[in-house]
Order: structure tokens, then sequence, then C-alpha cells
């Protein structure tokens, strides 16, 4: 790559899904508020997964006991503090919040990328809106993610978080009080199969963080907004492999159930 081509490395997670799922003009989320809320708190979660600071252990998430430097390390404090281990989704629904959100769009707008438009009155309630500023964070995101798309479906595996990834900055978040559901179902990540298929000598692998950010927009139903023409079948499977990720799906189908039913009383 040359000098002139935007990189996305700066962005962590949480930002990086934010920044895709808001409308570029109008700075409005593309999905609904709750499946907004929903993924962000899966993507604190990621994000602290891939710099190795929780990991999953059978079906609860732990703290490793490592303290490497990361943007939420409220959400980090809060993990450890508990008495017990909770599951994925129930750390998705006690993560999950509009303070949260707004910190992390707050974060980007102090790094020049989006920008916080005036605060509308409705009611007693007040919205902001972040309209992008800087295209090129996102333009480098969409490139990653269209090479991985367009790449072979082995190289999209959950990673191995083992080996710790600290490539993220800024927006710290609040953590949200809401009651959770206890117990999820998720699996461990699994590991790159062996004698997978062998990158050609001019491709490149996609990074884990870009492999994780797929498997956050899928889950959250954005992928296939963003790229219409593209084969999404692996990116489903692996939003279903990848732990974080699937607590975001679990947790929307259950919030999307809860609506059904009260629509039905």
């Amino acid at each position: 790559m040359d000098a002139e081509t935007p990189k996305a490395a700066e962005l962590n997670l949480p930002q990086a899904f934010l920044l895709l799922a808001t409308n570029d003009m109008n700075g409005k989320p593309e999905v609904p508020v709750f499946a907004l809320r929903t993924t962000v708190a899966g993507a604190i979660l990621a994000e602290l997964d891939l710099i190795g600071a929780i990991e999953l252990q059978g079906k609860r998430v732990r703290a490793t006991g490592d303290a490497p430097q990361t943007d939420f390390q409220r959400e980090l404090e809060v993990i450890r503090g508990k008495s017990r281990p909770h599951s994925p989704k129930g750390w998705v629904g006690m993560l999950e919040g509009r303070a949260v959100v707004q910190r992390v769009y707050e974060g980007m707008a102090s790094l020049g990328i989006v920008e916080h438009v005036g605060e509308k009155h409705l009611g007693r309630f007040r919205a902001a809106r972040y309209p992008e500023k800087d295209h090129a964070p996102e333009a480098a995101l969409l490139e990653k993610i269209q090479a991985a798309l367009s790449g072979p479906p082995s190289d999209l595996e959950p990673p191995d978080t083992t080996a710790t990834d600290t490539t993220a900055t800024d927006a710290g978040s609040d953590a949200g009080t809401s009651d959770a559901a206890s117990d999820a179902g998720a699996s461990e990540a699994t590991k790159p199969a062996a004698g997978a298929t062998d990158a050609k000598p001019d491709s490149k692998a996609p990074d884990a963080r870009t492999i994780v950010l797929i498997a956050l927009l899928q889950a959250a139903g954005m992928l296939g907004k963003l790229f219409p023409a593209a084969d999404l079948t692996r990116a489903t499977e692996l939003s279903k492999d990848y732990w974080p990720s699937r607590a975001v799906e679990d947790e929307l189908r259950m919030i999307r159930l809860a609506e059904q039913e009260a629509a039905n009383l």
C-alpha cells in the first residue's frame, strides 16, 4: 500500500462498528437503536477478548488477570469485580446502553472522524447526530472488509486470541446496568483448521480485527447493506462461531421475540 492509502488500525472495534453503522450524511444509525446498543456491547467484549483481557471459559466470560491498556477499562473492571462470572449474552445485556454508544461516538468526534451536531430537544429527550467528517477511516475499513470477503472462505476463521492484539485507541465507555439473561450457550472460538487453503503469494489474509468486525456487522444485520453483492455464507457461519457476535445475535433474537409477543397482546 502507498502512503496515501487510508488506515483503520487506530479505531477500536466499537468505533469501527459505529462508524460503519451510521449514515455518513445525516449522522443517524442505519440499524434500530436496540441493535446498535447491543452490538456495541458485543464489540466491547470482542475488543477486550482480542487484547487478552477476558476470555470465554466454558460458557462463562472471565477476566484473564492481564492488565493491557484499553479504552474500556471501566467495562473490564466491572467484569473483574463480579463475584461470579456471566455468560456472553448476560454481559451484552449488562454493558449495553445509550451512554456507552454516545461515549464511543464522542471518542470519534475527538479524533475528527465524525462531527457532533447540536442536540435537538424532543420533549424531555435530547438527541445528537454524528455525520461523517473524515471519510478516510471508513474507506480503509470498507477496503479491508471487501478484500476479506473476496478472499477464500477459509480465511474467515474466528481469531485465536491466545496471541493478543493490542492495536486500538480511544473512546472509553460507561457501563450500563440493565438486567441480563444468564446463559447463551455460547461456544469457544475455534482455531483455524489445519490444512486450510494456502493464500496466494501476493495475497494477504485478513487480520483478526477485520474478521471480528465482519462477524459483528453480520450479527447486527449491516454486512449485507454495506456489501449487497457479496456472498455472506461464510460470514453468517462466522457470526455464530465467534462468541461475542453469537452473544449479540442471541440478545437481538430475544429482544425481537419480546417485541413480537408484546405486539400480539
